[in-house]
């Protein structure tokens, strides 16, 4: 049944959960790799929003077959099996990430003071992240959406300080740095597309609310675009502006780039207090990140993909096992590699998360050709799936072969789940969505 109008989230709280889940730490990080690279940089942001358009183009039409899930809705174009793997895919990469973003919003803390820094800190506080907005998800769908709401809010002023402070630079006597003398090549800019397209993932767990959402044909398709223009724009302005207020040198090397560039025109109290809203920022990202794992896990519950417990609700229909349950694996993966360091941690595990969400893009950018057989869905299906191979190619061997790995370890599961001998029964017929509520 529907849930209660009283907590459901509508057009705001669902862009607000799209814009929070792409405004993560990355993005704060992200002039280092880029300065190098010079106008390549902002060459490649050009094309990743229209890589990241076309895919997000995909899944709002996806997401116009109703409110039943990522799942539901690609098995009725797909077939069972690839549907599954699509949503296995995602509910992994959705934990996955949830370890990474609660590691760069507690590394965030070192850029304000050393006493910080160090993985005695980082970890405990990463792992006590993942605890409290779990907790907050818990309490229901609206009270995470009023958090999103408020974290995008805060995680926005670090990114609106670097583009005020370009625009002030533009109207004083002081000129603008000059970017990198970096030549313009399909190298260089394939290398800028591939950190910006990362920058940009995130938009598609708008589509994993089951029930949740007002009016979700509209508004989840309004959301996601409106979401990736809005970000794409301001990541756009952000970064190339941070760019242009460092020299490439200081802008390479600096632990934080925008509270560099804020600490120069404004002083250090601003840069701590822009460093303390970068870590709002990654933590926003989290909270968003468990209600999708938890929504993901609850649908593949409901449908035999996963244990029944896992559609245990209370409180607002809330599922609040499968939240707890992809929380708990966040911090298993988080504990696992706290050997690591900080850094190679991170970039690990945001490789692998990409490397399973590009699956899940895979598998509606192929569902909604089938959908709109239209010369402007053929038209972005093409541009859509160069990026997917392309980001495929970027994120790794070792990546690859690790969700190589899970999506076996997903097939296993699903066997065992429907009592399957072989992997040749998992091409089965089709079943009706509502057989498994």
């Amino acid at each position: 049944m529907g849930e209660a109008a009283g907590n459901r989230i509508g057009i705001w709280m669902t862009t607000a959960m799209v814009v929070g889940t792409m405004i993560g730490a990355g993005i704060f990080m992200l002039p280092v790799s880029l300065a190098p690279l010079g106008a390549d940089a902002l060459a490649g942001w050009v094309v990743s929003a229209a890589g990241a358009l076309c895919i997000g183009f995909a899944l709002a039409r996806l997401s116009r077959l109703g409110g039943d899930g990522f799942q539901a809705n690609v098995e009725r174009e797909l077939g069972r099996t690839p549907a599954f793997l699509a949503a296995w895919a995602f509910w992994v990469s959705s934990w996955v990430a949830q370890a990474a973003v609660a590691i760069a919003g507690a590394s965030a803390l070192s850029w304000m003071s050393p006493d910080y820094a160090g993985a005695g800190f980082v970890i405990p506080m990463a792992i006590g992240s993942v605890v409290l907005f779990t907790a907050i998800n818990v309490l229901g769908a609206r009270a995470s959406g009023v958090a999103s709401i408020v974290t995008v809010a805060i995680k926005i002023l670090p990114l609106a300080a670097g583009i005020l402070i370009l625009a002030i630079r533009g109207t004083g006597s002081v000129p603008y740095e000059p970017m990198a003398s970096s030549p313009l090549t399909t190298a260089n800019l394939a290398t800028a597309v591939a950190l910006t397209f990362f920058a940009l993932t995130g938009f598609e767990n708008a589509t994993t609310p089951v029930g949740k959402v007002i009016n979700p044909s509209v508004t989840i398709p309004r959301a996601i675009m409106g979401g990736i223009l809005f970000v794409a724009v301001l990541y756009m302005l952000a970064s190339t502006g941070v760019q242009l207020l460092l020299s490439a040198d200081l802008a390479a090397s600096s632990p934080a780039p925008f509270a560099e560039a804020i600490a120069a025109q404004w002083g250090g109290g601003a840069a701590s207090v822009a460093a303390f809203a970068i870590m709002v920022a990654a933590f926003g990202c989290l909270n968003a990140l468990i209600l999708g794992t938890g929504e993901l896990g609850y649908a593949m519950a409901l449908r035999r993909d996963l244990p029944a417990a896992m559609a245990c609700t209370w409180r607002g229909n809330t599922p609040w096992v499968a939240q707890i349950l992809g929380s708990v694996l966040s911090i298993l993966l988080i504990l696992a590699n706290s050997g690591r360091a900080t850094a190679g941690l991170f970039t690990f595990i945001v490789l692998l998360s990409t490397a399973a969400v590009l699956v899940v893009y895979l598998a509606g950018v192929l569902s909604a050709c089938r959908l709109s057989p239209g010369p402007r869905a053929r038209t972005a299906l093409a541009v859509a799936l160069c990026f997917i191979l392309f980001a495929l190619y970027g994120s790794g061997l070792e990546a690859d072969l690790w969700c190589l790995v899970l999506l076996a370890v997903g097939i296993g599961l699903r066997m065992a789940m429907h009592g399957l001998r072989s992997p040749s029964d998992l091409v089965a017929p089709a079943v009706s969505v509502s057989s498994a509520d």
